[in-house]
């Protein structure tokens, strides 16, 4: 029995081996599924090494593999989960957290449509971009120090005496200055309440432009007309401004007539108005039927009495009340156009 044990023991052990292989195989594969690649070129790579994060939208999706110097640039391979989508145009940015962490590189812009950006892509310095590095600052400002300085823009103090002028100008200003800006802080603040007013107003006038634009061929010949018009004017401006004048010469001497002569105007049109009473009853009357030769007769004498009041002669002695009116033959008193008129409009019998 024994012996049989042994005899199995060492095909046992190397089938368990090959299992665990297999099964171990099985799981690499499953779990290394083939990514994707990408290249970029950067001016530098500071703080970037193998391993460091590649995100999208700050989410880590997959890593650095290679850095590479070649020339006044650095390539860097990375590879990313082949199920996540990149644009055909993306970018490759690289981010620093803080300023002693690890950097990583951000893919961006997230898809939105359009073409992927294919497996093995490169990605070139022109769509990359490095964060300025800290010695840059200070070179930058070290350099700006000495263009201000005694070498540079103040070499003739000219930079003393503007700071000297501007101290000058600012001393015992302080309340205005916090005036000035008070009331530019409540202009942007109406500014912005009224917005929507002044937008539709840029609005409107956009239309009325696009409405001119349109009608272009008519605001030209509206021009040209006006432009006609004072041609016409300039050439007979002489005539107009001694029309004008005649005008005003005219105006003159009817403003004094009238200030001389308004007693007797004003009597005239009071007459005038009697007379036009006395018409208005006497065709009221010549409109009704004519029932006597007498109504005839009265109605030819009324041009008499009406030219003899309209001229300021003489009236008969008296106006008899009958049913019309009857010219007298005795002689005529010098009765006023007004008394005659007074008589007249008693209502006949």
């Amino acid at each position: 029995m024994p012996g049989r044990i042994q005899r199995w023991r060492r095909p046992l052990a190397a089938a368990t081996v090959l299992l665990t292989a297999v099964a171990a195989g099985a799981v690499v594969w499953r779990h290394e599924t083939p990514q994707r690649r990408v290249v970029a070129y950067f001016t530098r790579a500071v703080g970037v090494y193998p391993g460091s994060d590649v995100r999208v939208l700050g989410v880590r999706v997959g890593e650095v593999e290679k850095i590479t110097p070649q020339g006044r640039v650095v390539r860097v391979e990375m590879r990313y989960d082949p199920t996540l989508r990149v644009p055909a145009d993306a970018q490759a940015l690289i981010v620093p957290p803080s300023v002693v962490s690890d950097r990583y590189v951000q893919l961006t812009p997230a898809v939105t449509g359009g073409a992927d950006l294919p497996d093995g892509a490169e990605i070139p310095v022109a769509r990359t971009a490095a964060p300025m590095e800290i010695d840059d600052i200070y070179q930058a400002l070290d350099e700006f120090n000495k263009t201000l300085g005694p070498q540079g823009a103040n070499a003739d103090g000219a930079l003393s005496d503007l700071v000297t002028t501007g101290r000058a100008n600012l001393e015992g200003n302080g309340q205005n200055l916090h005036d000035t800006l008070d009331g530019l802080s409540r202009a942007l603040t109406t500014l912005s309440t009224g917005r929507g007013d002044l937008f539709g107003t840029v609005t409107n006038l956009q239309r009325f432009t696009t409405t001119l634009a349109e009608s272009d061929q008519q605001v030209r010949r509206f021009q040209q007309l006006l432009a006609d018009v004072a041609e016409q004017l300039a050439g007979e401006k002489e005539e107009l401004a001694a029309a004008l004048r005649n005008l005003a010469t005219a105006l003159a001497e009817v403003t004094t007539f009238v200030r001389q002569n308004r007693t007797a105007l004003t009597s005239n049109v009071t007459a005038l108005a009697d007379i036009t009473r006395v018409l208005v009853r006497q065709q009221q009357a010549v409109s009704w039927p004519a029932t006597s030769s007498r109504s005839s007769r009265s109605a030819r004498d009324l041009p008499v009495a009406v030219a003899s009041a309209a001229s300021g002669s003489a009236c008969p002695r008296s106006m008899r009340s009958s049913k019309t009116l009857r010219r007298s033959d005795s002689k005529p008193s010098a009765v006023a156009p007004r008394a005659w008129a007074r008589s007249a409009r008693r209502p006949s019998m």
